[in-house]
């Protein structure tokens, strides 16, 4: 069981771990065991998140969230199988809790008549810049 927040826990049978051989440097370690971990989390099947949740969640997730509705967490980051299992569970964790809180509300607002005014004035400037440009017809 991963405890998330003080509402939100998210039971074993929604987190499925499989240990896996990490790449990279190690020499003969690296063959040998199989320290990397995959976490899978049912994230669509999963009755402790609401829909707008899960919707903010997907989009979190980007990659790692599959065709059947699962957030895969892949870490090989250390040698240590326990350490690595850690760090996917906090990762999970995060995502999950940065999903929680609702994006804030969008405020329109006006442009200031200061503002507009400079923005005008920038332009006029750099039209006659432009203009200064051109040929520069001879006098007869």
């Amino acid at each position: 069981m991963l405890k998330i927040s003080d509402t939100i826990t998210l039971e074993d049978w929604e987190l499925t771990e499989q240990f896996i051989r990490a790449s990279g440097p190690g020499g003969q370690n690296v063959n040998k065991v199989s320290s990397a971990v995959e976490l899978r989390f049912e994230a669509e099947r999963s009755p402790n998140l609401s829909g707008p949740v899960k919707a903010r969640l997907r989009r979190i997730a980007g990659r790692k969230w599959t065709k059947d509705g699962a957030i895969v967490v892949q870490v090989d980051e250390t040698r240590s199988q326990a350490r690595n299992r850690d760090i996917a569970r906090e990762r999970l964790k995060q995502m999950i809790v940065q999903a929680l809180t609702p994006p804030k509300r969008r405020v329109a607002t006006k442009p200031t008549l200061g503002s507009k005014k400079r923005r005008l004035k920038a332009k006029k400037v750099r039209g006659e810049v432009k203009s200064l440009r051109g040929k520069i017809e001879p006098e007869t």
